[in-house]
């Protein structure tokens, strides 16, 4: 395997308070790979990490080679151009149609004449099943329409890295198997790396390659969904079953609460 995008040994946090420490992880040419974990592990932070959006502590991103925070902010711009970055929820331009959304990046970053720009938009919209949407604003599709809309304008580079963030929240059943389709056979065609932060058990291991769990700042588990569901590891049965008992528990560390109450015997 084609090792494309690596975090290796990478720290980083808030002031003082560390949300990674000494995080690795490799990412292959052509592959999808989930970043999996609860809410509040840093996840997305590690898409705005890849981005160059926020620069670790110590530790180093490597793209396609490129170490991603030792770049001039030229050599960075260029190196996103390269990239394709599908928010949660889609946040797409409501004051503009489907077809100005997905036109957007290519009139920004590239000086295409607008026939080309026009056919390109249609052939991205096509690709999602949208085409006969062109017209329609962001109000007036449904939501997995619109994330369809957001993927649409995620390739619309055809970009090398895929960043996807929380792709499947808020979904129905049928729109959340199409998203998880499309994102699956994009990356095939434009064998791209596909990056996908969700806590979606049953949907991502459909999709992915290989997976990262993510618990207390550190990698707690890795491997291929088969490994992973035949995994004895306490944290990936709490994690896969969603048990309310195990590792992960449902209190915030804080000292015993007759103390914060001021109870004395």
């Amino acid at each position: 395997m084609q090792e494309f995008l690596k975090i290796d040994h990478m720290t980083f946090g808030f002031g003082s308070r560390m949300i990674l420490d000494d995080v690795s992880l490799s990412f292959g040419k052509g592959q999808v790979v989930a970043v999996m974990g609860g809410s509040g592990m840093g996840k997305t932070t590690i898409l705005k990490l890849i981005g160059g959006l926020l620069k670790p502590w110590s530790g180093h991103i490597y793209m396609a080679g490129e170490d991603v925070h030792a770049l001039s902010r030229e050599k960075l711009f260029g190196l996103r151009r390269r990239m394709g970055m599908l928010f949660q929820f889609g946040a797409l331009f409501t004051d503009l149609s489907v077809f100005e959304n997905v036109a957007f990046p290519m009139r920004e970053q590239t000086s295409l004449d607008e026939e080309a720009i026009r056919d390109l938009v249609l052939l991205k919209l096509n690709t999602v099943g949208l085409r006969g949407a062109a017209h329609l604003m962001p109000s007036e599709v449904s939501g997995g329409m619109a994330r369809r809309v957001a993927l649409a304008r995620t390739i619309a580079l055809d970009p090398e890295l895929l960043l996807y963030d929380e792709p499947f929240t808020g979904l129905d059943p049928i729109s959340m198997g199409v998203t998880a389709r499309l994102i699956k056979n994009l990356n095939s065609a434009l064998h791209a790396t596909s990056v996908v932060v969700t806590h979606d058990v049953k949907t991502t291991f459909e999709i992915a390659d290989y997976v990262y769990m993510i618990s207390n700042k550190k990698v707690a588990a890795q491997g291929t969904p088969d490994e992973l569901m035949k995994s004895d590891d306490p944290y990936v049965r709490q994690f896969l079953g969603g048990l309310p008992d195990g590792p992960v528990a449902f209190h915030y560390p804080a000292p015993p609460l007759a103390e914060d109450l001021g109870v004395t015997r």
